[in-house]
C-alpha cells in the first residue's frame, strides 16, 4: 500500500461525508421502487468510502509521520456524562479569560505602585533620580508613565 497523508484521510473523510448527504437526501425523497437503485447504490459507495478510510486512517496510524493526538481526560468525563465538549471549550476559553483580566489587573497594578515608588524616591531623594530614571527608562518607562496622587 502506497504511504497515506492526512491529506488523503481528509479527502476520503470528505468522500464518506458526502455519501452520507446524499443517502440523507435519498431517503428525504424517497418515492418508492424508482428511487431505491439510487439509494442502493449510495449505500454500496458508502461502505466502500468507509473502507476506504478505514484502511487509510490505519495506515496513517501505523505509520510515523503520524501526529500523535492526546485528549485531556476532563473532556472524555465530561463526554462520558453525556455533556456536550463545546460547553467544555467555551468553559475553559471563559476561565482562561477571566485569568487573563485577573492577571492583567494585578500587572496594572503593580506597574502603578512602581511608579509611584518612583515619584517618591525621586522626591525624597534627589540624589538617586538619574539611576531611578535609568531602570524606568530600561523598562520602557519615561516621564509619562507617572500616576497622579501618588
Amino acid at each position: 500500500m502506497a504511504p497515506t497523508s492526512a491529506d488523503s484521510v481528509d479527502d476520503r473523510l470528505k468522500t464518506v461525508i458526502q455519501n452520507l448527504f446524499e443517502i440523507q437526501s435519498n431517503v428525504h425523497g424517497y418515492l418508492g421502487p424508482e428511487t431505491q437503485q439510487g439509494l442502493v447504490r449510495n449505500i454500496h459507495q458508502l461502505t466502500t468510502s468507509l473502507s476506504a478510510l478505514s484502511d487509510s486512517s490505519s495506515a496513517l496510524s501505523d505509520s510515523s509521520s503520524a501526529l500523535p493526538v492526546h485528549l485531556p481526560p476532563e473532556i472524555i468525563d465530561y463526554i462520558d456524562q453525556g455533556r456536550n465538549p463545546d460547553i467544555y471549550t467555551r468553559e475553559l476559553v471563559e476561565s482562561v479569560q477571566r485569568s487573563n483580566q485577573f492577571l492583567k489587573g494585578k500587572s496594572e497594578a503593580f506597574a502603578g505602585f512602581r511608579d509611584c515608588l518612583a515619584d517618591e524616591i525621586i522626591k525624597h531623594l534627589p540624589e538617586a533620580e538619574a539611576k531611578v530614571k535609568d531602570i524606568l527608562g530600561g523598562k520602557g518607562m519615561g516621564e509619562e508613565t507617572k500616576v497622579n496622587g501618588c
